[in-house]
């Protein structure tokens, strides 16, 4: 698929949470899914992506976009909780899709382009993220009450 309009894309998008302006039409926003759940108040969220795909296998041509956002699953809570249909789960092949992703990630990057990425350690420890990919990030900042969110900025090497 080409992408000639969109700066940035989204690789794991779910409900645009974390988008002062869900609609922003810089963005391509892609998830795996496409459905309205509701929380435990009743109030309907919605997960309606641009493109339905898996960030594992992104139908974009390499060097697509100048800034990808992702910020993948990070819990094993299964399908059948709120938070594991809110958030998305991690399944028994975890560690593949997570290094899969973060290598298409990359591959759709423009060269000098910027990915931020998202990464909660409730269960895995960022650095066996890191460890899951030869990229390195610039710098960071941890969040939460906890600090146990991570957020990573890197940026894909320049073209020589």
């Amino acid at each position: 698929m080409r992408n000639e309009r969109k700066a940035i894309l989204d690789a794991c998008c779910g409900s645009r949470m974390m988008w002062f302006d869900k609609a922003d039409g810089r963005s391509l926003f892609l998830d795996k899914r496409r459905e309205q759940i509701h929380d435990t108040r009743g109030r309907a969220i919605h997960i309606d992506p641009d493109v339905v795909a898996d960030f594992t296998a992104l139908p974009f041509e390499d060097d697509s976009f100048s800034m990808v956002v992702f910020d993948p699953p990070h819990t094993f809570n299964g399908t059948r909780g709120f938070m594991g249909k809110k958030y998305g789960t991690l399944g028994e092949g975890w560690r593949e899709e997570i290094t899969h992703g973060l290598a298409e990630c990359f591959r759709v990057l423009h060269p000098g382009g910027t990915m931020i990425f998202k990464w909660n350690e409730h269960r895995v420890p960022v650095a066996t993220i890191l460890a899951m990919t030869p990229e390195k990030p610039l710098f960071g900042h941890r969040s939460g009450v906890a600090s146990k969110t991570h957020w990573l900025v890197f940026m894909k090497a320049p073209a020589l």
